[in-house]
């Protein structure tokens, strides 16, 4: 198995990192190269930010296990390596009968990814987060290989949502959910304001919710969009328009105030005032960006960044407050998405609780750092917390406090790793397993240090 040294960066672009990369195809080859040093994994890096990167040190790429091991047709259990794509997944049963239980906003996301990020759906109110779906995780410590499950309540609640800290997840076992076939019925309806949005997501009765939310908008419009309700069903698959590609970075001006502000326009307007309903191929309203190969050339070559929050129930002015600061910025583009979640989490670090969650993407430059620090401080201070899986800018005092059970996560993942061997660049920016210790100075150092004190060796306190 060889290592090549490779440049990567997250889906966002704005965040990159060079190191020796191994892509091991058979779980031998994965448990002989652990045995060797434990180091981190990634899949297909649709992490927005920095959360697949590994600076200046070794690191696997998952992609190229990707089968599936077995498939119970009773139960609905599948047993999955990691590196399989969920669309994949997805495809392949959808129309068999069964289908992941969660699906997150990209088909690309890898088995072992959504396992790490504990990565929510337009359903999270209805059946929670990815990993409450998991029964068994095979998971490789070095030269151990380990199978948990929810029964070994510690390193399994630090493994689901915990960011590749513990191991690498080398397969899963996770339950299948049925369905109907591998068609999707879509509502859209438009939504005039923040207050209406709010009133609509209770009212919804789909498994299926999100909002589109155009965050140019001001003043009675404010959080004005679309709202999209789907269930799965069965009939003749229409087939899904030919997918596109953008073949190269947009220019600046693309995305400037002006456009965005005529694209949000435009779309809200596509959805007629009276709604419409229609069926889609299944992929079409759980992965709609998908389609197009390369959206992330959209921002230019410096790339995006992406802020995704959670708020309680009771904070609805604190997305108000945000996004009057998102409007008057300028910044916005058409990426902005609202949904309601359920209080579903599998893991001490999983993302999800109960509340509101907004995601809104910017382009990268400077004003845009400052705006997504601003939210992020407004965020923790609602009681809310950020979605690590899309950040690529926090400062690691402004988590503190937002994910309660962060220090048992970090007992767990001490025993675990306790060199410290899988930390990834979003661990160490965030400080998420605590401040690194400080070197241990040499014998020579110390006792250089003691005679520039004027101390001598002996410990006596003694003037040399």
């Amino acid at each position: 198995m060889s290592w090549k040294t490779l440049e990567s960066t997250g889906w966002g672009r704005a965040h990159s990192a060079s190191g020796d990369v191994a892509r091991p195809e058979r779980a031998s080859q994965l448990k002989r190269l652990l045995a060797q040093a434990p180091v981190p994994a990634f899949g297909m890096r649709r992490s927005y930010g920095d959360a697949a990167l590994t600076s200046d040190a070794p690191s696997l790429d998952m992609t190229r296990l990707d089968r599936v091991l077995s498939f119970d047709d009773t139960s609905g259990l599948v047993h999955v390596e990691a590196g399989l794509p969920i669309g994949d997944l997805g495809r392949m049963f959808a129309a068999k009968g069964w289908i992941p239980p969660v699906m997150p906003g990209t088909g690309f996301a890898t088995i072992g990814g959504c396992i790490a990020n504990d990565v929510h759906g337009k359903n999270h109110h209805v059946v929670g987060s990815f990993g409450q779906h998991v029964t068994e995780i095979t998971l490789i410590q070095g030269d151990k290989t380990l199978v948990i499950t929810p029964s070994d309540k510690g390193i399994f609640q630090a493994t689901v949502g915990g960011m590749g800290q513990t191991g690498v997840i080398a397969s899963a076992k996770m339950k299948m959910a049925p369905c109907k076939g591998d068609l999707m019925v879509l509502t859209e309806r438009r939504i005039d304001n923040l207050d209406e949005f709010f009133v609509a997501f209770d009212d919804s009765t789909a498994d299926y919710t999100v909002g589109w939310i155009d965050a140019t908008a001001k003043g009675a419009n404010l959080g004005r969009g679309v709202l999209e309700e789907s269930e799965i069903t069965s009939g003749v698959n229409p087939g899904s328009g030919k997918s596109k590609s953008v073949p190269f970075n947009a220019p600046h001006w693309a995305l400037s105030a002006p456009i965005v502000r005529l694209f949000n326009e435009m779309y809200f307007r596509r959805v007629p005032a009276t709604g419409r309903t229609s069926v889609k191929p299944i992929t079409d309203p759980f992965f709609p960006l998908d389609a197009i190969h390369n959206w992330n050339r959209l921002y230019g070559k410096n790339g995006f960044n992406q802020f995704q929050c959670v708020v309680p129930l009771n904070a609805t002015n604190c997305l108000r407050i945000m996004l009057e600061r998102i409007a008057a910025s300028g910044l916005a583009s058409p990426l902005a998405v609202l949904k309601k979640m359920g209080a579903g989490r599998a893991g001490y670090m999983s993302f999800p609780m109960e509340g509101y969650t907004l995601a809104v993407d910017f382009p990268n430059r400077g004003s845009a750092e400052y705006l997504v620090r601003d939210l992020t401080d407004l965020a923790r201070e609602a009681g809310g917390r950020i979605y690590f899986a899309k950040d690529g800018l926090a400062q690691a005092k402004q988590i503190a406090g937002m994910y309660p059970e962060q220090e048992t996560w970090q007992q767990e993942v001490a025993k675990a790793d306790p060199e410290r061997a899988m930390e990834t660049n979003l661990v160490r920016r965030l400080q998420l397993r605590g401040a690194p210790a400080a070197p241990k100075a040499s014998k020579d150092q110390s006792e250089t240090a003691l005679s520039d004190t004027g101390l001598s060796n002996t410990g006596k306190g003694e003037r040399a």
